[in-house]
């Protein structure tokens, strides 16, 4: 990784964390307006499922069709979640799921040296933050997204990412200054909490997947790696959060497999079909799913307990 690339990575990390004791310090004095707010849900939701239903459903995982113009728009409302160019996310992702929890996954927790405690730490650091410094976005795009690299489209949208990222951060700006009749105040409050406040939120959302849901949580499907499903990461996370779900069943559109898990990227999807958006959309059966059921076991895992504690691989 190069120096450059770094320290890209290192201020992706460190500006949208300050915003947000910035954001705070805003808070002190007076409440979030509804205009933050409403702004700051509205990004979230662009962007979030830009990553969600865009970089990982359709373009990773191909889990649906959809028109060209569709697949470049969510390219772009991906771009602007600042994670990464769509084919660097895509090859990073696609080798993720080549080397599940062994070596050559770019962010598994569980890859490397240190026994008990600090194993644990080590690890969810790696796989939440410090792979940003090493092994983010170093997968070969011509091995694990040939797909996306012959595309002349997306290879464009992919060079012009710093691009799309700073306009995904003055969007803000001048949305608040527009509804709010002319106030620059009001531009500058937008920014700090529906720019780079949202950049926060929606990285870390993001991260913990990569973390979170590889050490802690429930398992109920023969996997080979020691991913996991955390419930109350399902909605911040549009459904990412099922995650033991995805890695047993990775080209499924939808990530919640039961009524109760919520899913708001399965529900974006199967909204689309319905009008006529998408296509050839990827479901599981019930019978899959029993077939690929694991035996319980004593002392299963439940919320909160470490994956490694009963983990098939």
């Amino acid at each position: 990784m190069t120096r450059l690339e770094r320290n890209a990575n290192l201020s992706a990390v460190i500006i949208p964390f300050v915003a947000l004791i910035v954001g705070g310090a805003l808070l002190w004095n007076r409440l979030l307006d509804p205009l933050d707010l409403g702004v700051l849900a509205v990004m979230y939701l662009i962007t979030g499922m830009g990553i969600t239903v865009g970089y990982h459903r359709l373009l990773t995982h191909r889990a649906f069709e959809t028109h060209r113009w569709i697949r470049y728009a969510f390219a772009i409302a991906g771009s602007m979640a600042l994670e990464g160019g769509v084919i660097d996310w895509v090859a990073d992702h696609r080798k993720h799921h080549t080397f599940p929890d062994e070596e050559g996954d770019p962010h598994s927790p569980h890859v490397h040296d240190a026994d008990g405690v600090k194993g644990v730490l080590q690890g969810l650091w790696h796989a939440h933050t410090g792979w940003l410094f090493s092994t983010h976005g170093q997968a070969s795009s011509r091995r694990y997204a040939a797909d996306l690299v012959s595309d002349p489209t997306m290879r464009k949208i992919n060079r012009r990412f710093p691009l799309i990222a700073l306009i995904g951060l003055l969007i803000p700006a001048a949305l608040g200054y527009a509804l709010s009749g002319g106030s620059w105040m009001a531009a500058l409050s937008v920014y700090v909490w529906a720019g780079l406040v949202r950049v926060f939120l929606v990285h870390h959302v993001t991260w913990s997947i990569n973390s979170i849901c590889h050490v802690f949580g429930k398992r109920r499907f023969d996997v080979r790696d020691q991913s996991t499903n955390v419930f109350w990461l399902a909605l911040p996370s549009l459904g990412e959060a099922w995650h033991h779900n995805h890695h047993a069943f990775p080209r499924s559109a939808f990530h919640g497999l039961r009524w109760y898990e919520l899913d708001p990227s399965g529900w974006l999807i199967l909204a689309m079909g319905k009008v006529g958006l998408a296509w050839d959309v990827v479901t599981v059966s019930p019978e899959k799913q029993r077939e690929r059921m694991r035996v319980p076991a004593a002392g299963s895992v439940g919320a909160g307990t470490p994956a490694s504690a009963d983990a098939s691989s």
